[in-house]
């Protein structure tokens, strides 16, 4: 039997020690997000589940703020 093996290598983590997560980071936060404006999962950010939950924080009142500025550009 031939079963599959996952590549030995190891991935390069998606975020650097010297970066921080963070709103104002706007490059960084580019990588996390579909073109549909979506959070990419985990596996393709990735990313630890710590980091993950992180990045949900820093997206959700970016949304609001988004929905905020479309619905007074719409007037």
């Amino acid at each position: 039997m031939n079963k599959s093996r996952r590549s030995s290598r190891r991935r390069s983590p998606s975020i650097r020690s010297d970066e921080t997560l963070d709103y104002k980071n706007i490059s960084l936060l580019r990588r996390f997000v579909s073109e549909q404006g979506k959070i990419l999962s985990r596996r393709m950010n990735r990313l630890t589940s710590k980091q993950q939950r992180l990045v949900a924080k820093i997206f959700a009142p970016l949304r609001y703020c988004i929905c905020q500025i479309a619905k007074k550009q719409r007037r």
